[in-house]
């Protein structure tokens, strides 16, 4: 039991201004503590009375009569994230631009409470006095998009293990959940119109422990995926937390799951696609699908159903993958290069442009924008593109700074930075090391804007994102252990307008001694994050093989 509340400066992400009212001083909760609900917020009620109501113990009942209540309320002169908290003596105001400039002043206000208040049920004695810190609190956040990516398709996370997610990015200001829902290892979507993608395509025999050169295997069976109604229940769960969810159906590589369940799909003529399977192990996969009438009319039925799951107002957005396609069977395809000479096109990069480009103008036509990884500029310019496609620059920045150029949204996601997949120490207890070390610092100083960018084209720098690939995560602990606590540092990255744009000039000594405070936040919580002292040894995974790379990342 904690009966102490942080010090505002123990924030995170850390706020735009923090001054206490009275030094040292507090406002109570207890029983007597109403809640007024003001037009705009009834949303945001809902969650505070389920979430801090569970928390406290507290009830929380309607009332506008004492002074010392709390009041909700929507002030438009304040940015539509932004937030303003005033705990003054009097009534204690949480008042946002929007209601999800509400919702995000109370989850700085629950920090505010100490880290008890993100427990599920009360842990104090009955009667408990909650103290809230005489404060005011003024936020906005640098960025509109604050994402993180949850790859679901190589090692399947249950409906609830997604929703707690969401919670979780909730808690540190994020607003978009990425979610790879299809690649060469699993199919998580239902599809009515093809059901063979979840009865076929969401389970393999089998799967790679470690890195793909590991010599190990697990045997047992793995697969899932959500149904329809778990689709509508996470976007709306994610819409309740001003959480967009953006899906992610990747054409035309990373597509041999599909091509198990309907082998028409592959390029027939090159192999026998009657014979693969759901793919077992990890890398860049040979079999893409083949640039047929047949396969835009079978991916343009998918996205019917999609969209009609992932409604435009809350996720106006569609990812379609187009990364890591190689060519060679198109090289080797007659139908293909049959159909590159009837496009009038100057080779396969061209083809997977076309590819990318129909769907694009498919999805326009809809009222939704294209996402794709930064490859979708390639078989062409970044002009190319279809009018409002946005580009997920995870090569490096370069991708991204010729896509903002031109004029097209980016976000910023370079592997080498913000990968989280990728290990946090070179020491050997490091489980399953992959890719570069990223450390806790290294993720506070990344910065998504590149220096030397022109005014207008950073502009288009909508936002940055945290990627998290799951080849070598086989549980939901093995995801908080990679995520955890480095998504607090980037949520900072993404939010606070208070980090300087050097990355050198930031106070990482602050933000690891608000740490201290936000590690017992995520204690309560429930996450299995990295100790800063190392893993513990249940967290560690002797003999498995990984694919660390030495030395420090290119900045490409």
């Amino acid at each position: 039991m904690d009966d102490h509340p942080m010090d505002p400066m123990d924030l995170i992400p850390a706020p735009s201004a923090s001054r206490w009212v009275r030094p040292a001083g507090y406002d109570v909760l207890d029983t007597d503590t109403r809640l007024e609900v003001r037009p705009g917020t009834e949303g945001v009620a809902r969650w505070f009375r389920a979430t801090i109501g569970a928390a406290t113990g507290l009830p929380f009942p309607d009332g506008n009569d004492t002074d010392g209540r709390i009041v909700l309320g929507v002030d438009p002169a304040l940015p539509p994230e932004g937030y303003r908290i005033v705990v003054d003596g009097y009534a204690q105001r949480i008042e946002g631009g929007s209601a999800a400039g509400v919702f995000r002043a109370v989850q700085t206000y629950r920090q505010l409470l100490g880290p008890d208040a993100y427990r599920r049920a009360p842990v104090g004695p009955p009667g408990r006095e909650w103290r809230v810190p005489a404060v005011v609190v003024e936020d906005a956040p640098r960025f509109p998009w604050r994402g993180l990516m949850l790859d679901v398709a190589r090692h399947f996370l249950p409906k609830d293990d997604v929703l707690r997610y969401l919670d979780l990015m909730a808690a540190h200001q994020l607003n978009v959940l990425h979610l790879h829902l299809t690649d060469d290892q699993g199919w998580r979507i239902e599809i009515k119109r093809y059901p063979r993608l979840t009865e076929v395509g969401s389970w393999r025999a089998r799967t790679k422990r470690g890195h793909r050169a590991s010599q190990l295997w697990d045997d047992t069976p793995h697969g899932g995926h959500y149904t329809q109604d778990d689709i509508r229940e996470i976007v709306a769960y994610a819409a309740e937390r001003h959480i967009r969810v953006v899906p992610e159906i990747d054409v035309p590589g990373h597509s041999q799951a599909a091509i198990a369940a309907y082998p028409e799909l592959g390029n027939t003529d090159v192999v026998d696609t009657t014979t693969l399977t759901v793919w077992d192990t990890w890398g860049v996969n040979p079999n893409v699908l083949a640039p047929t009438d047949g396969t835009l009319r079978f991916y343009e039925g998918v996205l019917e159903e999609v969209l009609d799951l992932f409604p435009a107002q809350t996720s106006p957005f569609v990812h379609l993958g187009g990364d890591e396609c190689p060519k060679d069977q198109w090289r080797a395809s007659p139908a293909a290069q049959a159909r590159i000479r009837e496009l009038g096109l100057a080779g396969e990069d061209e083809l997977q442009a076309w590819f990318v480009r129909h769907f694009g103008r498919w999805l326009a036509d809809r009222g939704r924008r294209l996402i794709g990884w930064d490859e979708i500029l390639e078989g062409g310019t970044a002009a190319d593109l279809p009018p409002g496609a946005v580009v997920s620059s995870w090569r490096g920045y370069a991708g991204g700074i010729a896509a903002a150029e031109a004029g097209h949204d980016v976000v910023m996601c370079p592997e080498q930075h913000v990968y989280l997949d990728h290990r946090q120490d070179g020491g050997p207890a490091e489980p399953v090391p992959i890719g570069y070390v990223r450390t806790l610092e290294d993720v506070y100083r990344f910065e998504p804007v590149p220096p030397g960018l022109a005014p207008d084209a950073a502009a288009h720098v909508v936002g940055t994102q945290a990627n998290v690939w799951t080849e070598v995560m086989d549980s939901r602990s093995r995801v908080d252990y990679q995520v955890f606590p480095r998504l607090a540092a980037f949520a900072e990255v993404a939010w606070s307008t208070r980090l300087p744009a050097d990355p050198a000039a930031r106070d990482f000594a602050d933000f690891e001694r608000r740490m201290t405070a936000h590690y017992r936040r995520l204690d309560a919580l429930g996450v299995d994050y990295r100790p800063p002292g190392g893993p513990l040894p249940r967290q560690t995974r002797p003999g498995v093989a990984g694919r660390p790379i030495e030395g420090a990342p290119p900045n490409v």
